[in-house]
């Protein structure tokens, strides 16, 4: 229910106390300070949740984040943010257990926090994960948008001034529309969870025409960090590469490497999705650097960071092509920049170079308890 799919919690800055904290961050009156605005993010713990995040508690909303229950908790990204929910003077994060496939909790949440702003980015995000589990894919990412719509749309005339609604939409819904992509292109979706995130996209225009709400998509081209989940390409490649460099792997196994893609900052981003919830009126907007390059590309400028060349340690494995394939995506965010006054802020030679450096000392950390003896030196190929 995040970038990643992933949504848990923690307490004390140590998962293992996840548990308590929900439980306390439930029951714990609102803070009797003066109002301040109230958001409420599903996929918190992801990459763009945290982000989000940390933008309102910048600009003084209280948030809350819906989170699904699970054995293993996975809140690293909120660490930073966390304050002790009985410090309620600063504590202003707190966290809910919900599930975007049960509509009684998304119901209870909105019913019991009418929130001003609502931010929908949880979702099973993986393009490849999605043509293994198609049918829980789409129950999440298409019908679990519908029930938190229909969770914002029922609790709206309680709220004075209303409940502000932003969807995470994804480039991915384009496929196979050729380049540049903007929000008169044609959807063409390639994977089964693109084709959910095109149904999320048609429910909240169709909520929005159909109740008047204040509705908006923000179909989002690749945004990338290093928060960013292992699994997507990117990460996997600036993760590598901070192995490689410490001795810890010799080899990346990868798939398309024609592939382009429109990469941008996560940072940037959540940007202009609170910037769409704060305009007059609600509307669909791309966002993007409107500038691509291959995953060769990627592979040239990471491994050049720490002065190595990519070819002697990248291998293509068929069995990381997708079933179809999106070739080339680059986006026209003429009218964000526009309307929104949004631009980004990080290029894409700065962004490779924050997640190699992050991953770098990352795989220097790992060396240590490898060396120690507390990690098995085999791991990697």
């Amino acid at each position: 229910m995040a970038d990643d799919s992933s949504t848990n919690q923690h307490a004390d800055q140590s998962p293992a106390n996840g548990q308590a904290m929900a439980n306390v961050m439930s029951v714990i009156p609102p803070s009797i300070a003066p109002p301040r605005k109230v958001a409420l993010i599903s996929g918190i713990t992801g990459q763009d949740g945290s982000y989000l995040t940390e933008l309102l508690l910048s600009k003084g909303y209280e948030v809350h984040g819906l989170i699904r229950r699970s054995s293993n908790f996975n809140t690293a990204r909120l660490d930073h943010l966390y304050v002790d929910p009985h410090n309620s003077n600063k504590a202003r994060m707190r966290l809910h257990y919900a599930d975007l496939s049960d509509a009684s909790s998304l119901r209870r949440w909105v019913d019991t926090l009418l929130p001003d702003e609502v931010y929908n980015l949880a979702a099973q995000s993986h393009v490849a994960v999605s043509f293994e589990i198609p049918d829980y894919t789409a129950d999440v990412v298409a019908t679990g948008a519908l029930r938190l719509l229909d969770a914002v749309r029922a609790a709206t005339p309680s709220k004075p001034g209303g409940i502000r609604y932003y969807q995470a939409g994804s480039s991915e819904m384009f496929g196979s529309t050729p380049p540049p992509q903007s929000e008169t292109s044609p959807f063409h979706p390639r994977s089964p969870y693109a084709a959910a995130k095109c149904a999320a996209h048609w429910y909240t225009v169709n909520y929005r025409e159909a109740y008047g709400m204040f509705a908006c998509n923000g179909i989002l081209f690749n945004h990338e960090s290093p928060r960013r989940g292992e699994n997507f390409v990117t990460r996997k490649i600036t993760r590598a590469v901070g192995r490689i460099r410490v001795g810890l792997q010799t080899r990346l196994f990868l798939g398309n490497l024609s592939a382009a893609r429109d990469w941008g900052f996560a940072g940037d981003y959540v940007e202009a999705m609170w910037m769409m919830l704060q305009q007059d009126k609600p509307s669909d907007y791309v966002v993007a650097t409107d500038e691509s390059h291959t995953v060769e590309e990627f592979l040239e400028e990471a491994f050049g960071c720490v002065g190595l060349h990519w070819k002697d340690h990248v291998e293509v494995d068929p069995r990381y092509f997708r079933p179809a394939e999106v070739d080339s995506l680059r986006g026209d965010s003429t009218r964000a920049r526009t309307v929104l006054g949004w631009k980004p802020k990080v290029g894409f030679k700065e962004l490779v170079k924050m997640m190699v450096d992050n991953d770098v000392d990352l795989a220097k950390k790992e060396k240590v308890l490898v060396d120690a003896g507390y990690r098995d030196a085999q791991q990697h190929p």
